[in-house]
């Protein structure tokens, strides 16, 4: 069976509401988080198409006040993912089980470059995609097909992993088994799959 994995809040932890109080206080933080995370225009970051300043002219468009605020934010960023200690280890379980192990990710190219480290593990993966390099994100049906077709992956023998029900509900409209993540550990993520223990 192969196995895809969601990265953000997934395989690496990602508090972004914790990360902006940190860096810009609790006064202006939720002004902050609601002109940029939950601003619609964020998964134009994931999609490529944009430069990051023109979509941080959107952010700030949202909440003009707050612009040094969000540029405090993105000039950080790095500090804001950190390595899961599970996720190796996860990782290195499944392949000797004889499992292959993708990534799927909604991410983008500024982030990558502004915390390469926390990355790393996708080394020991024998593939995937990243949002950014395609032009397309989840829940679009064409990301996966694309993950499905470039790597060979039969829907009928994978599932999918993602903490984004709505990512959830658009692999399983592709066809692809998948999974709700709600922090499981590796046991119970395990029992999920349905891979038995050893």
């Amino acid at each position: 069976m192969d196995i895809i994995f969601d990265i953000g809040k997934v395989l690496i932890d990602f508090d972004y509401e914790e990360y902006v109080e940190r860096i810009v206080g609790r006064e202006c933080a939720d002004e902050v988080v609601a002109a940029t995370l939950a601003n619609p225009d964020w998964i134009e970051l994931d999609r490529g198409v944009l430069m990051i300043e023109d979509v941080l002219q959107k952010f700030i468009a949202k909440a003009p006040k707050y612009e040094r605020e969000i540029r405090l934010v993105f000039a950080h960023l790095g500090e804001c993912p950190k390595v899961k200690e599970s996720t190796v280890p996860m990782i290195r379980e499944l392949k000797a089980r004889g499992h292959r192990v993708f990534f799927l990710s909604n991410y983008f190219e500024f982030l990558m470059h502004s915390a390469p480290w926390v990355l790393e593990f996708t080394k020991l993966m024998d593939g995937g995609i990243f949002s950014c390099f395609e032009k397309l994100v989840k829940p679009d049906a064409a990301i996966y097909d694309l993950l499905c077709k470039r790597y060979g992956i039969s829907k009928d023998n994978c599932v999918f992993i993602d903490d984004s029900m709505k990512n959830v509900q658009g692999a399983r409209d592709y066809g692809i088994r998948a999974i709700l993540y709600t922090g499981q550990d590796t046991v119970q993520l395990f029992s999920e799959i349905g891979i038995n223990d050893k």
